[in-house]
């Protein structure tokens, strides 16, 4: 597929997905979303690639939604709203869901703003380092609707249900000091320096094991809703299959063979 709307390069196993419309904030068109799922789907799938770094273009990570789009659905007859309204949120979500559940590090470098669909998000990667220009706002009541990019399953995980809901509510915009207090933001960079850190700290997370890392992943994901005999027996299947990776076969010959020499 070829991508006009965001770009994806591949160096040294790690992916950089930078959402390309810079006139518009890197607001999510549908266009956009489209190129987005693809690259997602084609990272997931690529053994190569041991893990992903989401950026943007210009001054902003994400605007949140196109506001084109929300007047494309304001348009709409009547009664077809909300069955495109169903429509799209399917899209959405399926979005997020390949963020979220990517099998490999995935790692948030906000450059600027982040806000409503934007700040969901970033929340969908496992980790968010951001610069000083950063900042983010689940701006969703200021339009009349509500956080529907994961931010009302998201944002409590990290910073508490009381201050998740005074953020959804008021909407304002919390700057890049704020949010490394609260634990939204994970670590705070150089704007000049963003995308190298972002990469290099990929590179760091993604240096072990890819068949522990994935299955790993899947099951913390869930951590929070399943009880512990459900962690336990989840982690049981997903250590059999660690046993039996070529990963871990070669790690425990590399130790047996540098503990016979040291003998």
């Amino acid at each position: 597929m070829d991508y006009t709307l965001i770009e994806l390069n591949v160096s040294e196993g790690i992916a950089t997905l930078t959402l390309n419309r810079p006139d518009k904030r890197n607001a999510m068109s549908d266009g956009m979303r489209s190129e987005f799922i693809h690259a997602l789907e084609s990272v997931t799938a690529d053994k190569a690639i041991r893990a992903l770094v989401l950026t943007g273009a210009g001054k902003g990570f994400c605007a949140g939604g196109d506001i084109a789009g929300m007047q494309k659905r304001m348009n709409a007859p009547a009664g077809e709203v909300g069955f495109n309204g169903w429509h799209r949120q399917q899209r959405v979500h399926h979005t997020q869901a390949l963020l979220h559940t990517c099998p490999k590090p995935v790692i948030a470098a906000v450059n600027g703003a982040a806000s409503g669909l934007g700040a969901d998000t970033a929340l969908a990667c496992d980790f968010i380092i951001a610069s000083e220009w950063a900042s983010f706002a689940w701006s969703y009541v200021l339009r009349g609707i509500i956080p529907d990019g994961g931010g009302m399953y998201f944002l409590p995980r990290r910073v508490g249900l009381a201050k998740a809901k005074e953020l959804i509510f008021t909407g304002r915009q919390v700057k890049v000091d704020e949010a490394l207090a609260l634990g939204i933001v994970d670590r705070k960079t150089s704007a000049d320096t963003l995308l190298a850190d972002a990469q290099a700290w990929a590179a760091e997370l993604s240096q072990a094991s890819s068949t522990a890392i994935a299955l790993t992943k899947t099951i913390l994901n869930q951590s929070f809703e399943l009880s512990s005999h459900d962690v336990f027996a989840q982690g049981s299947q997903a250590q059999g299959i660690c046993y039996t990776s070529s990963e871990h076969r070669a790690s425990v010959e590399a130790f047996l063979a540098k503990a016979a020499g040291k003998e």
